[in-house]
């Protein structure tokens, strides 16, 4: 069986001619189908940079992404909106909520836009905010529920339209420690339950232990990496941890 993502030897350079900044630098790996991967480094490490690649949101100079058998470096900017739309969910930091929208419109605004059916919508609606525990709050508008809450919607309308691939940018960045963790077994249970894909950006010790497997980012390319396997989560999160200090990382913000 082919992966459903593949990296191959992909470079991207920022700047001038006479300034260049190579982000990354001949980066190669693959996501199998129901991976939870997480994509770890610091500041300046290419790892969100790399998610953004894979999410076309920024084009790579060099190398090629599949998803599947597509060639997303290939498509053209006018097919760019409706590949994300139909393949990938999104659930990042700046959670990009609608206020004047309730919690229902939110996670139902992309299947609107495309057309679905209302009754279809509804139905959609209710599963995707079942799953995630929201299901009661489906009236309320963002600012009337907690920040995790939101969160939750964020992941409600990442995964109502049953994408291939859900990319996380630090998710559980803006969340008190209590809300991070409710996010988190949230992901496990997409992931565990769904067979979904998830790949996840953070910098976050805590966070990354609840992956099955994890890419280690430096200067660019990838340093390490590692999986949890039949390891339990405290001591996936002993190894995370200490590769992070091997990468000489600040582990301050650890949960």
């Amino acid at each position: 069986m082919n992966p459903l993502l593949s990296i191959e030897n992909i470079d991207k350079y920022y700047g001038t001619k006479n300034n260049i900044t190579k982000a990354l630098s001949h980066v190669s790996f693959v996501v199998e189908e129901g991976d939870f991967l997480g994509i770890m480094g610091a500041s300046g490490s290419g790892k969100t940079t790399l998610l953004n690649a894979i999410a076309t949101i920024n084009p790579v100079s060099a190398g090629h992404i599949y998803l599947g058998d597509k060639d997303i470096t290939d498509l053209k900017k006018d097919e760019l909106a409706d590949f994300r739309m139909n393949n990938l969910g999104f659930v990042f930091q700046e959670l990009n909520l609608l206020d004047n929208f309730t919690l229902e419109e939110n996670i139902g605004l992309a299947l609107a836009l495309r057309g679905v059916a209302p009754k279809e919508i509804n139905m959609l609606v209710q599963k995707a905010a079942g799953m995630l525990g929201i299901g009661d709050l489906l009236k309320k508008f963002p600012a009337e529920v907690s920040g995790g809450q939101r969160q939750r919607c964020a992941c409600a309308r990442a995964i109502i339209n049953h994408p291939k691939l859900i990319l996380a940018d630090e998710p559980t960045g803006a969340l008190d420690s209590r809300s991070a963790q409710m996010l988190l077994e949230c992901f496990t249970d997409l992931n565990q339950t769904l067979k979904a894909t998830i790949l996840m950006v953070t910098h976050d010790v805590f966070t990354a232990s609840y992956c099955s497997r994890i890419l280690f980012l430096r200067d660019g390319k990838i340093f390490n990496e590692i999986r949890k396997g039949d390891k339990t989560r405290r001591m996936f999160f002993q190894e995370i941890l200490d590769v992070v200090t091997l990468m000489g990382g600040d582990v301050s913000n650890a949960k």
